[in-house]
């Protein structure tokens, strides 16, 4: 369970939104002063921060830029009631990730914060090189071995297989191997995701017929299991 800090002085929007993160499935910290969020954000394991500007003793600014002197790298939320394009950017100067103007939506808060997690623990668990059952794969290099002799895979195939390969276990969905391995601005089918794990099949597996590296998972979708 991702763990949310929220800094915040405001009663009712700090009520707010611990009871939404709560029933999204976040566990929550909070504070309504400055100089507290920043020292609960310094030595706390949190997931995430949302950090309002103001904030009585220490300002979301002065807070979000001693967090990133102190080497704290969690992604960080601000909100303020200001407008100014200039508060925007100052915001993100200071090392926050992204920014919300008061009032905003749940639901927009919610996805933003989805997105963001994704985005970095996607990162930093992201593989060069991998190796399974005498295949070796250098996804920088674009290589594949298998059992000494070198084998071809198209751009699109070691994406597939790099996608599936960081989510060993997970099963994913035919849509989402859409959405994050083609992009939105694709048209395929999820038809054309069957050939290509055929195809891969055909390269990885010592019996493709019977696969027992990418695994169909009915009427759910695809996992690798090493």
């Amino acid at each position: 369970m991702k763990k949310i800090l929220i800094v915040e002085d405001d009663p009712a929007i700090l009520k707010g939104l611990i009871t939404s993160l709560e029933s999204n499935g976040y566990a929550t910290l909070s504070s309504s002063d400055g100089e507290e969020g920043f020292k609960i954000g310094k030595t706390m394991n949190v997931d995430f921060i949302i950090l309002d500007v103001m904030l009585p003793n220490k300002d979301g600014f002065e807070i979000c830029r001693d967090l990133r002197k102190n080497n704290i790298n969690t992604p960080i939320l601000m909100l303020t009631s200001k407008k100014e394009e200039i508060d925007k950017v100052l915001g993100l100067e200071t090392g926050a990730d992204d920014y919300m103007t008061k009032p905003f939506s749940i639901r927009e808060l919610l996805a933003r914060i989805k997105a963001i997690l994704r985005r970095k623990y996607e990162l930093a668990k992201e593989i060069d090189e991998f190796s399974f059952n005498g295949i070796s794969l250098d996804f920088k290099k674009m290589e594949a071995v298998k059992n000494g002799k070198s084998v071809k895979f198209s751009a699109l195939e070691f994406k597939i297989l790099k996608y599936l390969i960081e989510r060993e276990g997970e099963v994913i969905s035919r849509d989402k191997l859409l959405d994050e391995v083609w992009g939105y601005d694709a048209f395929p089918t999820t038809r054309t995701v069957d050939n290509y794990i055929l195809s891969l099949r055909k390269k990885i597996e010592d019996y493709p017929a019977e696969p027992v590296h990418i695994i169909t998972m009915h009427k759910s979708g695809y996992k690798f299991v090493r």
